[in-house]
């Protein structure tokens, strides 16, 4: 039987460290994929709803089909607001503290568009178009401006797999499409051309979200 004492201290265990450990690996925050689906669904409803009054009232309007145009718009931001939501949980442009600042960005600027959309579409006609409500009015195609950006670097990510990665290309080209197309030609053939873009672009990727949302979960087995 061994008597001789050790005076010198026990090794630390490092097994538990390893059990306990969870590093980085660049996956996304939990989502699920429900609630990717009901994103999906709410950036199809708020763009049908918007090309819908599009095709009627045209991109600009007039009385009372102007504040048409202007709440329609609004459920149109509210569901972009879903599908930044969805990027944001998925980190759809990376994992990096500048792409979770942009994104951040993007949903204040798109927030200031959405407060002109609901002030525009509900102020009296003599306050609505103030000089103090225009800073709001260019947010609108700023917003948008910034979700062609997001497709862009969305794409290059390459953390959407499938059709989802480079769809939001489409989608997210709608003011350097539409707002060119207005300026050319005028309100007549942009009023097709904008809402049927909505519906090839952002409704189909709302509809592409709802039937796959496992494709915006990144795996890096993908």
């Amino acid at each position: 039987m061994d008597s001789h004492i050790r005076n010198e201290p026990a090794r630390a265990r490092t097994d538990t460290q390893v059990l306990n450990s969870t590093p980085d690996t660049g996956a996304a925050p939990a989502v699920s994929e429900s609630a990717v689906r009901r994103a999906g669904i709410g950036l199809m409803v708020g763009s049908l709803t918007w090309a819908t009054a599009i095709y009627i009232h045209g991109t600009q309007g007039v009385g009372v089909g102007e504040r048409i145009i202007d709440l329609t718009g609004l459920v149109f931001q509210l569901g972009i607001f879903c599908l930044l939501w969805v990027q944001m949980k998925t980190r759809a442009i990376g994992t990096s503290r500048g792409a979770a600042v942009a994104l951040k960005l993007e949903a204040a600027v798109l927030g200031l568009a959405g407060v002109w959309s609901l002030l525009h579409g509900v102020l009296p006609d003599g306050v609505k178009d103030e000089t103090w409500l225009a800073f709001l009015d260019i947010c609108w195609p700023l917003s948008m401006l910034g979700m062609a950006a997001i497709s862009v670097k969305l794409a290059f990510t390459a953390r959407w797999r499938g059709v989802l990665r480079w769809w939001p290309l489409i989608a997210e080209s709608w003011a350097v499409v539409t707002v060119p197309c207005y300026l050319l030609v005028g309100e007549q053939l942009a009023r097709w051309v904008g809402g049927t873009h909505l519906v090839i672009g952002y409704a189909a990727l709302g509809l592409l979200m709802a039937l796959r949302p496992a494709a915006t979960l990144f795996s890096r087995s993908a």
